[in-house]
């Protein structure tokens, strides 16, 4: 019997992610993106994070294979965690998929004995397809840094702040800009939580509305959260029952984030990503909510350009 991706569209499933995978069609979904254990002795209900190196690395590359295998031509695949692993990550998926980026999430952190200070989690960035052509791939905005009293750009911009864009600079592969989730009351009970923001860009960089974004890890729900948020299908594997529930909890309490019918990623009241050209589509329509946006924009000049 062939196998139909329809029967996990929008589903969270409990259970083992290399059992379920392997039940999921070739070539299926438009994004896939993990967040899996760091192998850190993080305390997790039903997994323990303590394994043998090549124990953990083995296990590592049979879900980064069934990732590959059931992503699109034209999809991508995200892998995010520290740097010690994503090396070795590298290293396989660079012999079944095509690499494009090592994003680098500046994200804080913690003196940890004799090293440089750990200051930044990774995202390898690969897609299924070869040529630029053949994969879906979307230029991104983000806000310009701003001055949190005056609301003045932090950057000179050569003198020339006059001509900068009206939203924000082109995204590099550096993100400084989204932060980790570090008030308890935006925390769900998990070790490792995601900031939905963070899945929100990825997720605008890489597909369209309607799109399935998967996550084998999915814990309490950050990537289906986003994917719901922004128009797109998701489906979430996790081996702890309790992270379901909050998944689900989560997920009903999420909404559509529009923009004069624009999809945008909003965070505390301001668009934190946005594409380049629904950007520019969104000043061209001359009937939306321009009011909305120049508010939500915080800026005084984001009209005068376009």
């Amino acid at each position: 019997m062939a196998k139909n991706i329809k029967k996990f569209e929008n589903k969270i499933i409990l259970g083992d992610c290399l059992e379920i995978m392997r039940d999921i069609p070739d070539d299926s979904v438009e994004m896939t993106f993990a967040d899996p254990p760091f192998n850190l002795k993080k305390k997790y209900n039903h997994y323990e994070d303590i394994k043998e190196k090549e124990e953990y690395l083995e296990w590592c590359n049979k879900w980064t294979s069934e990732m590959v295998r059931i992503t699109k031509p034209s999809g991508s695949i995200f892998v995010h965690n520290i740097p010690r692993w994503l090396s070795h990550f590298a290293e396989h998926l660079n012999k079944i998929a095509y690499f494009r980026h090592w994003i680098s999430w500046d994200s804080g952190g913690a003196p940890m004995g004799k090293t440089l200070l750990p200051n930044h989690y990774g995202i390898l960035y690969y897609t299924k397809s070869k040529s630029y052509k053949d994969f879906k791939f979307y230029d991104i905005r983000y806000p310009h840094p701003r001055c949190r009293i005056c609301k003045e750009f932090l950057k000179d911009y050569g003198g020339k702040k006059d001509q900068a864009h009206g939203f924000g600079p082109l995204l590099s592969d550096v993100w400084s800009d989204i932060h980790r989730i570090r008030h308890k009351k935006r925390r769900d009970e998990h070790p490792c939580q995601l900031p939905v923001p963070l899945l929100e860009r990825l997720i605008l960089i890489s597909t369209d509305e309607g799109d399935i974004i998967f996550d084998p890890f999915i814990g309490t729900g950050t990537t289906a959260v986003a994917a719901k948020r922004l128009g797109r299908k998701y489906i979430g594997i996790d081996i702890d029952p309790q992270y379901i529930k909050i998944t689900e909890k989560n997920l009903k309490q999420a909404k559509e984030t529009k923009i004069n019918g624009y999809y945008v990623s909003i965070y505390l009241g301001e668009i934190r990503t946005m594409r380049d050209r629904d950007f520019r589509e969104i000043l061209k329509n001359k009937h939306g909510d321009l009011k909305l946006l120049k508010k939500i924009l915080s800026t005084k000049n984001v009209l005068k350009q376009h």
